[in-house]
């Protein structure tokens, strides 16, 4: 297997039009598990430690771009005000040493169901910005994963970094595990309310083939907010709007049995979750605008 180290980003992408099976890897907290345990055999690894551009983070316009180079650690010190969601997610990401060297972009290179950066994204509406030698693109999440582990991405395309609009309103994040950290998640749950836009985003993990959103539940909710005038005079949320949303969450599931637990019980799981998320975040909502006020 060869090793090779990119300097910057056009050698790193002049590499990948060349070699295009060649795996790229940055912290390896996913790949080299995989390597290790003989599920992929890449003919070569092309470290991106060393690429300025994919290390940083900048903000614009209110959106802020991620460098998949940027690990865990740093969107938890660095990004937790702008970026709740994500940064909770990336808060439950195994141990202290893998959030210093995981990725986000690596996160989303695996394209697991299970990745505990997916919800977040998913309920930001985030895009995920892709380079090739023929050029760059950005492509929502939501279309970014096709399958199992697959994406959207083309052979010689790297992931370059991630771009999400700063939080406008309180996001939340929650996952359940067999144990409190160091675990694959059973199932995990973002939502995110966007009152500049009268909208509610969500993200399901370890729930369906490919993390997916609960787009009735986003709908249902924000149409419920906006027909009680609730985003100006937020009042307390009806208990049969919160019991719907969960079960309009619950309902967007398409999990499978495994090791880690049944279909049946991550539904149920996921309901609650969505119920605990959404009261947690209206709450915060409620209690700025009236400290607002």
């Amino acid at each position: 297997m060869d090793f090779l180290r990119a300097a910057s980003l056009d050698d790193a992408l002049a590499t990948k039009a060349q070699r295009p099976d060649i795996a790229p890897i940055a912290g390896g907290t996913d790949l080299m598990v995989a390597i290790n345990f003989d599920h992929i055999r890449p003919s070569g690894l092309l470290d991106l430690t060393s690429v300025p551009e994919l290390a940083d983070w900048s903000e614009s316009g209110g959106v802020i771009r991620i460098g998949a180079g940027v690990p865990y650690a740093r969107i938890i010190s660095e990004l937790g005000e702008h970026l709740p969601g994500l940064a909770m997610a990336s808060r439950t990401v195994a141990s202290p040493q893998i959030r210093n060297r995981g990725t986000v972009g690596g996160n989303l290179a695996t394209a697991s169901p299970s990745g505990d950066a997916h919800p977040a994204l998913l309920a930001c509406a985030a895009e995920v910005e892709l380079a090739s030698v023929r050029g760059t693109r950005r492509l929502p999440v939501a279309e970014f994963f096709t399958g199992v582990k697959r994406s959207a991405a083309e052979p010689d395309e790297l992931i370059t970094a991630v771009h999400l609009a700063r939080a406008t309103g309180p996001q939340q994040f929650a996952k359940v595990g067999t144990r409190n950290a160091m675990v694959i998640s059973v199932c995990a749950f973002s939502v995110a309310l966007h009152p500049d836009r009268a909208e509610v985003g969500t993200g399901l993990g370890s729930a369906a083939p490919t993390p997916r959103r609960a787009v009735e539940a986003e709908e249902f909710l924000a149409g419920e907010l906006t027909s009680r005038g609730m985003w100006t005079d937020p009042r307390p949320l009806p208990e049969t709007v919160v019991t719907r949303f969960g079960e309009l969450v619950a309902a967007a599931a398409a999990p499978i049995d495994d090791v880690r637990g049944t279909a049946s019980y991550r539904r149920h799981a996921l309901g609650v979750l969505a119920r605990r998320t959404v009261g947690w975040t209206w709450d915060e909502y409620s209690t700025g605008r009236q400290t607002c006020a």
